[in-house]
């Protein structure tokens, strides 16, 4: 019974699997719609078609209009041996949002298309998705100390050698020669006195001679 269930599971995948190819005989695999692209990137798909005459590999700026230019990439005559349909040098182009498409013609003249759409080439500008490096920052702690003594109020931890604040020696200024004592400021007022006195007894004595004569 077991063996049964197995080989009927078996049946149904491969089914499944034929139905697959034969409803997208035409497929681009990789890249996917949205993934971003830098260099050269392989571009894989397949081309299953009968009558197979020939196939176009292009791309156009994913904002155009359907019946703008697509530009090609590769061109087949027959279909490929593998999955890798072209290598796609994506730095010679800007930096933008791109559709692929992949038309494959049969002998009758119909053709069949697939597409992915918004592959975003960023080989020049950086990816708005990706994260920010945050850089860490140091910040230096000093020991405190007090204004009114020199003992160190808080050292920093795990330093066990005490800290001593030293403070400048006051140097003394030199005298001021212009500075006068007080007798020396006496003895200038005594002089002057003597001298005033004089010379109201010289005038004194020059008056009255004037007049005795």
């Amino acid at each position: 019974m077991l063996n049964l269930t197995v080989a009927m599971l078996k049946a149904v995948l491969t089914v499944l699997l034929l139905f697959q190819f034969q409803e997208f005989p035409v497929a681009i695999s990789k890249p996917e719609a949205g993934e971003t692209l830098r260099g050269q990137v392989e571009i894989l798909g397949q081309m299953d078609v009968p009558d197979f005459a020939s196939a176009e590999l292009a791309f156009s700026y994913a904002a155009s209009s359907p019946a703008d230019a697509w530009f090609t990439i590769q061109t087949f005559s027959q279909p490929p041996a593998d999955l890798l349909l072209a290598v796609w040098d994506t730095t010679q182009l800007t930096d933008g949002d791109y559709d692929l498409r992949l038309r494959v013609f049969s002998v009758d003249g119909s053709f069949q298309d697939a597409l992915v759409a918004g592959v975003r080439i960023r080989n020049y500008t950086p990816d708005p998705t990706a994260t920010p490096t945050i850089t860490p920052t140091v910040t230096a702690t000093l020991p405190s100390f007090s204004l009114f003594n020199a003992t160190p109020i808080s050292p920093s931890q795990g330093d066990s050698t005490p800290v001593v604040a030293v403070f400048p020696t006051a140097t003394p200024l030199p005298a001021n020669p212009a500075t006068l004592t007080a007798s020396e400021v006496l003895a200038i007022f005594g002089k002057s006195a003597l001298a005033i006195i004089g010379v109201f007894i010289l005038i004194s004595l020059l008056l009255r001679l004037r007049r005795n004569a």
